[in-house]
């Protein structure tokens, strides 16, 4: 049997088992103006709410009413953690990057003492002082 065969069972009977199931109608919401549907049964009265319910669900207050006090509060101290948590992330990297940076410049300091080091012994002719090893 190739794959189109099985894929094509596959979705046959998932169509099948769609059409026959009885668990949920419809997931539409119905207009007000057509008069009140029945109410719900089973598990689509746990799913749907009200027309009135969904409509001012979000609805929480309207745009220019005042905050209470205690939401204002609590955002403040959402916004001032987050502000907190950001400085203290940017503070380890910065620190992070420095503590790099440095390592980085001793390692480069160090071999340019050496080649200087080396360069000098290779160079040195003998007529003058050689050169203090830490110079």
């Amino acid at each position: 049997m190739s794959w189109t065969h099985l894929v094509f069972l596959s979705l046959l009977a998932t169509l099948l088992i769609l059409t026959l199931s009885t668990g949920v109608r419809s997931a539409s919401v119905r207009d007000g103006r057509e008069g009140k549907a029945a109410e719900p049964k089973g598990s689509a009265r746990r799913v749907f709410m009200p027309e009135s319910d969904a409509a001012n669900f979000f609805k929480k207050r309207s745009r220019r009413s005042a905050k209470h006090e205690a939401e204002v509060l609590a955002e403040q101290r959402v916004r001032l953690s987050a502000d907190e948590r950001r400085r203290e992330y940017y503070e380890e990297q910065r620190n992070e990057f420095e503590n790099y940076v440095e390592e980085e410049r001793d390692e480069q300091d160090e071999r340019t003492r050496e080649k200087t080091e080396q360069w000098r012994e290779f160079h040195y002719d003998g007529l003058y002082p050689r050169y203090p090893r830490g110079w």
